[in-house]
C-alpha cells in the first residue's frame, strides 16, 4: 500500500504511523508544505493520505498561499475514494474540505485529557473500544470544526465537543496527537511552546513532559484504528 502524507512542519513527522507502516510494509511519499514550491503527487500514485497537524490555520491563507492548494487536493482526494487521516490541524482541513465551518475554539486546549464516545451513540465498527468508555490522549489545538455533513462523530472531551469523526468509513478526522512519541513532543513544546497560555485546559511544559508514558495508549488506539481502515481499503 502507498501512502501520501502533508506535512506542515519539519519537526512534526508522522511519529508512530512510521513504526505502523513499517510492520506492514507500506510505502511513503511526501508533500513537505514548509519547503519552498511544494508539489501534490497524481492521485493515482497512491492510495492513502495522511495530513498532519502544523501551528496554521485552516484559514490562514494569506500567510500560508499553500493552503488553497493543499485544499483542493484534499477535496480531490476524498471525492475519488482514498482513504484520507487528518491529524489535529489535518483533521480541521478535512472538516473544511467536505464543507463544515472550521473557525477559533472558546478555548485552547493543550495537555492529556481524556476522549470520550459519544452519549448514548452505537459503538462505530471503525472506531476501537476505548479503555474504560475513555482514552487519555496529548491535544494541542486552539481551533474546532463543526461535524461535517453525513459524517459520524466519534469521540468528544470536555473542552472540545468533536474530537474524532468519520464519513464514509474511510475519512477520519482525530482531532488529537495519538502519533506522539515522547521525542516529538519534546519538539513541539520547544517550537510551539510559546502557545502554553495559562487557561483551564492548558498544561503547563513539565506536567507534559512527565506524562509521556500516557503516549502509548494513544498509540495502540492509533494501530488499531489504521488496521481497521486498512481492512476496510482491503475488501474494497
Amino acid at each position: 500500500m502507498r501512502l501520501h502524507c502533508l506535512q506542515h512542519a519539519a519537526f512534526e513527522t508522522p511519529g508512530t504511523i512510521l513504526d505502523w507502516a513499517a510492520r506492514h510494509g507500506h510505502g511513503w511519499t511526501y508533500t513537505r508544505l514548509y519547503e519552498a514550491s511544494p508539489t501534490f503527487p497524481a492521485l493515482p500514485a497512491f492510495d492513502w493520505l495522511l495530513i498532519l497537524g502544523g501551528a496554521m490555520g485552516v484559514h490562514d491563507e494569506a500567510l500560508h498561499p499553500w493552503l488553497p492548494p493543499e485544499k483542493q487536493f484534499i477535496r480531490a482526494a476524498i471525492q475519488a475514494g482514498k482513504v484520507v487521516v487528518g491529524i489535529c490541524l489535518g483533521a480541521q482541513l478535512v472538516a473544511d474540505a467536505l464543507g463544515a465551518a472550521v473557525y477559533r475554539h472558546e478555548a485552547l486546549e493543550i495537555g492529556f485529557w481524556p476522549i470520550y464516545p459519544p452519549t448514548a451513540a452505537p459503538a462505530h465498527p471503525l472506531f476501537p473500544p476505548l479503555p474504560a468508555a475513555s482514552l487519555t490522549v496529548l491535544h494541542w489545538h486552539g481551533d474546532t470544526f463543526d461535524l461535517p455533513a453525513d459524517a459520524t462523530l466519534l469521540a468528544s472531551s470536555a473542552a472540545c465537543a468533536r474530537q474524532a469523526f468519520v464519513f464514509d468509513n474511510r475519512v477520519v478526522g482525530l482531532q488529537f496527537h495519538p502519533e506522539l512519541t515522547a521525542e516529538l513532543l519534546d519538539a513541539m513544546l520547544l517550537h510551539d511552546g510559546h502557545e502554553l497560555v495559562p487557561g483551564p485546559w492548558v498544561q503547563p511544559a513539565a506536567e507534559l513532559q512527565q506524562r509521556t508514558a500516557e503516549l502509548a495508549a494513544g498509540q495502540a488506539f492509533l494501530f488499531a484504528l489504521l488496521d481497521q481502515l486498512a481492512a476496510g481499503h482491503q475488501r474494497r
